[in-house]
Protein backbone atom coordinates (compact mmCIF):
# COMPACT_ATOMS: atom_id res chain seq x y z
CA UNK A 1 0.00 0.00 0.00
CA UNK A 2 0.96 3.16 -0.79
CA UNK A 3 -0.26 6.95 0.89
CA UNK A 4 0.36 10.06 -1.49
CA UNK A 5 -0.57 13.58 -0.22
CA UNK A 6 -2.78 14.80 -2.92
CA UNK A 7 -3.49 19.07 -3.46
CA UNK A 8 -6.96 18.40 -1.63
CA UNK A 9 -4.59 17.92 1.90
CA UNK A 10 -6.08 14.36 1.92
CA UNK A 11 -3.59 11.54 1.56
CA UNK A 12 -4.15 9.08 -1.80
CA UNK A 13 -4.31 5.35 -0.46
CA UNK A 14 -3.05 2.74 -3.70
CA UNK A 15 -2.15 -0.80 -3.92
CA UNK A 16 -1.39 -2.99 -7.20
CA UNK A 17 -3.17 -6.10 -6.56
CA UNK A 18 -2.96 -9.46 -8.74
CA UNK A 19 -5.57 -9.28 -11.58
CA UNK A 20 -7.91 -11.74 -9.91
CA UNK A 21 -11.00 -11.92 -7.92
CA UNK A 22 -9.48 -12.85 -4.54
CA UNK A 23 -7.93 -9.55 -5.04
CA UNK A 24 -11.27 -8.23 -3.53
CA UNK A 25 -10.25 -8.67 -0.16
CA UNK A 26 -7.02 -6.57 0.27
CA UNK A 27 -8.85 -3.93 -1.83
CA UNK A 28 -11.58 -3.45 0.53
CA UNK A 29 -8.82 -3.60 3.63
CA UNK A 30 -7.12 -1.01 1.41
CA UNK A 31 -11.07 1.00 1.53
CA UNK A 32 -11.25 0.69 5.11
CA UNK A 33 -7.88 1.62 5.85
CA UNK A 34 -8.70 5.23 3.67
CA UNK A 35 -12.39 5.78 5.22
CA UNK A 36 -11.57 4.70 8.59
CA UNK A 37 -8.64 7.71 8.32
CA UNK A 38 -11.23 9.98 7.00
CA UNK A 39 -13.40 8.66 9.61
CA UNK A 40 -16.01 8.27 6.96
CA UNK A 41 -17.37 5.26 8.60
CA UNK A 42 -20.89 6.19 7.16
CA UNK A 43 -19.65 4.43 3.47
CA UNK A 44 -17.76 2.22 4.55
CA UNK A 45 -20.12 -0.99 3.59
CA UNK A 46 -20.41 0.42 0.15
CA UNK A 47 -17.26 1.66 -0.40
CA UNK A 48 -16.31 -2.12 -0.09
CA UNK A 49 -19.44 -3.47 -2.24
CA UNK A 50 -17.86 -0.78 -4.94
CA UNK A 51 -14.70 -2.23 -4.89
CA UNK A 52 -15.15 -5.85 -4.57
CA UNK A 53 -17.32 -5.05 -7.79
CA UNK A 54 -15.11 -3.24 -9.86
CA UNK A 55 -12.05 -5.73 -8.73
CA UNK A 56 -14.62 -8.10 -9.74
CA UNK A 57 -15.10 -7.20 -13.39
CA UNK A 58 -11.64 -5.89 -13.67
CA UNK A 59 -10.52 -10.05 -13.09
CA UNK A 60 -13.18 -11.22 -15.45
CA UNK A 61 -13.33 -8.62 -18.29
CA UNK A 62 -9.08 -8.36 -19.08
CA UNK A 63 -6.38 -10.37 -19.24
CA UNK A 64 -3.97 -8.02 -16.87
CA UNK A 65 -1.42 -9.38 -14.68
CA UNK A 66 -2.51 -6.49 -12.38
CA UNK A 67 -4.69 -3.92 -11.31
CA UNK A 68 -4.20 -0.74 -9.37
CA UNK A 69 -6.76 0.32 -6.59
CA UNK A 70 -7.23 4.00 -5.48
CA UNK A 71 -8.53 5.81 -3.05
CA UNK A 72 -8.20 9.68 -2.74
CA UNK A 73 -10.74 12.12 -1.23
CA UNK A 74 -11.40 15.15 -3.84
CA UNK A 75 -13.88 16.72 -1.45
CA UNK A 76 -14.26 16.76 2.19
CA UNK A 77 -17.28 14.39 1.69
CA UNK A 78 -16.88 12.62 -1.26
CA UNK A 79 -14.33 9.18 -1.70
CA UNK A 80 -13.66 8.02 -4.86
CA UNK A 81 -12.67 4.39 -5.39
CA UNK A 82 -10.61 3.72 -8.67
CA UNK A 83 -9.41 0.37 -10.56
CA UNK A 84 -7.18 0.79 -13.97
CA UNK A 85 -6.43 -2.66 -15.60
CA UNK A 86 -5.02 -2.75 -19.61
CA UNK A 87 -8.56 -4.03 -21.04
CA UNK A 88 -9.89 -1.16 -23.83
CA UNK A 89 -13.46 -2.59 -23.07
CA UNK A 90 -15.53 -0.02 -22.10
CA UNK A 91 -18.07 -1.00 -18.74
CA UNK A 92 -21.67 -0.85 -19.85
CA UNK A 93 -24.55 -1.67 -17.31
CA UNK A 94 -26.21 -4.56 -18.75
CA UNK A 95 -29.86 -5.48 -18.06
CA UNK A 96 -30.15 -9.22 -16.73
CA UNK A 97 -32.72 -11.60 -16.15
CA UNK A 98 -33.70 -13.81 -13.46
CA UNK A 99 -31.35 -16.42 -13.83
CA UNK A 100 -28.14 -14.91 -14.94
CA UNK A 101 -25.18 -15.17 -12.50
CA UNK A 102 -23.33 -12.30 -13.19
CA UNK A 103 -23.94 -8.72 -15.02
CA UNK A 104 -25.54 -7.47 -11.73
CA UNK A 105 -22.17 -5.23 -10.51
CA UNK A 106 -22.31 -1.99 -12.39
CA UNK A 107 -25.88 -1.53 -11.67
CA UNK A 108 -25.04 -2.29 -7.98
CA UNK A 109 -22.04 0.59 -8.35
CA UNK A 110 -24.33 2.80 -9.87
CA UNK A 111 -27.27 2.57 -7.05
CA UNK A 112 -24.61 2.54 -4.42
CA UNK A 113 -22.70 5.65 -5.74
CA UNK A 114 -23.38 9.29 -6.12
CA UNK A 115 -21.66 9.03 -10.24
CA UNK A 116 -19.49 6.53 -11.81
CA UNK A 117 -17.57 6.53 -14.83
CA UNK A 118 -14.39 5.59 -16.63
CA UNK A 119 -11.34 7.35 -18.17
CA UNK A 120 -9.59 5.79 -21.25
CA UNK A 121 -5.88 5.82 -20.63
CA UNK A 122 -3.01 4.68 -23.10
CA UNK A 123 -2.65 1.51 -21.89
CA UNK A 124 -6.51 0.67 -21.02
CA UNK A 125 -9.08 2.02 -18.23
CA UNK A 126 -9.45 3.28 -15.39
CA UNK A 127 -12.95 2.84 -14.01
CA UNK A 128 -14.64 5.02 -10.77
CA UNK A 129 -17.44 5.45 -8.43
CA UNK A 130 -17.65 8.47 -5.90
CA UNK A 131 -19.64 8.07 -2.50
CA UNK A 132 -20.95 10.79 -1.19
CA UNK A 133 -20.95 10.70 2.82
CA UNK A 134 -24.77 9.58 3.79
CA UNK A 135 -25.61 12.38 6.33
CA UNK A 136 -24.64 14.71 3.50
CA UNK A 137 -27.10 15.42 1.13
CA UNK A 138 -26.63 14.24 -2.41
Amino acid sequence: MAVTVRPTGHPEYTQTLPCAAESAAPARILVRTALTAWGLHSVMDSGALVVTELVANAARHTRACAVRVTVTRPAGTVVRIAVVDTSRRIPEVRVTGIGDEYGRGLALIDALSQRWGYERLPWGKRVWAELRRESDPR
